[in-house]
């Protein structure tokens, strides 16, 4: 999969590491001075051989579906809904599906002076990122949502795309935990758990049935889970409900207290509180400025 390339054709990869890939589908979504936004589509799956590429431009790019693993000289990260993936103008890096097929991706990229000027403006100390990936952060919430809602109804994506590489730019300078570098097994068995979620976010899980997909003990399932995702097992689905309602609000007129309910939430207050707390507004308003 390319994150920071991005190619409007499905090519074969190449182990040059600029625009080729295998699998790949990048449709231009709009673009304009110094930036451009991607919605890439990828259908790789554990039998593709996976090359060194090399970003072309600096992207932020929102994993909207699938999991996948990304390598870089950093290490190697497990990446699914909700992340981001960091990508540094010139570094070279490697995807792999060995858990799933395919993945899909929006990526807004810049070229290298146009992220510096953003670097600049925003205060940040330089124009790379010193992380490779975000989990799910509510610091980046709400503007992730805003996203995804703009190209379901097309909307502009000039003042996201700037106003993401700004907020992003100020989390990565302020810092995160540090992400370690992950075992192929550990991603292989929490990929497995990850697959599960997504397909089935809105039932109920507990610790002890997911550790089982894992086949890990409950303890060593919910500390190799934080490790290789950046949040608990409840935080991820908490926040891949979440992310499902916003885009229920936005896409249509269902009641508030039915999306709530179809997202898994059993309490209509817990999910305007969870809501809340996650986008900074209430699902009432959020539906209103959508």
């Amino acid at each position: 999969m390319v994150i920071g390339d991005g190619s409007v054709a499905t090519r074969t990869k190449s182990t040059t590491g600029t625009d080729d890939l295998r699998g790949n589908f990048g449709h231009i979504l709009a673009h304009g001075a110094g930036w451009r936004a991607l919605e890439v589509v990828c259908t790789a799956g554990p039998n593709d051989r996976p090359f060194e590429e090399r970003h072309a431009w600096s992207s932020i790019s929102l994993v909207m579906a699938g999991t996948f693993a990304y390598r870089s000289d950093r290490g190697t990260a497990l990446m699914s809904p909700g992340a981001m993936v960091l990508g540094t103008f010139g570094k070279s890096f490697e995807c792999s599906h060995e858990h799933g097929i395919g993945d899909r991706c929006l990526s807004f990229q810049f070229t290298r002076d146009s992220f510096e000027a953003i670097a600049s403006d925003a205060g940040a100390r330089r124009a790379g990122f010193a992380h490779d990936r975000m989990p799910p952060l509510r610091e980046l919430a709400l503007l992730s949502a805003r996203a995804v809602n703009a190209i379901a109804k097309s909307l502009p994506l000039d003042e996201i795309a700037l106003e993401l590489a700004g907020a992003v730019l100020r989390v990565d300078a302020a810092g995160m935990p540090s992400s370690h570098s992950t075992t192929t097994r550990d991603r292989m068995r929490i990929g497995e758990v990850l697959r599960h979620l997504e397909l089935h976010p809105d039932e109920p899980h507990t610790l002890t049935e997911l550790a089982g997909l894992a086949r890990l003990s409950p303890y060593h399932f919910l500390r190799t889970f934080k490790i290789v995702t950046g949040l608990t097992p409840h935080q991820w689905v908490i926040r891949a409900r979440l992310r499902d309602a916003a885009r229920r609000l936005a896409a249509g007129r269902e009641s508030i207290t039915e999306i709530a309910l179809e997202a898994g939430f059993q309490d209509l207050a817990n999910f305007i509180r969870s809501f809340h707390a996650q986008f900074g507004v209430s699902p009432r308003r959020y539906r209103a400025l959508s």
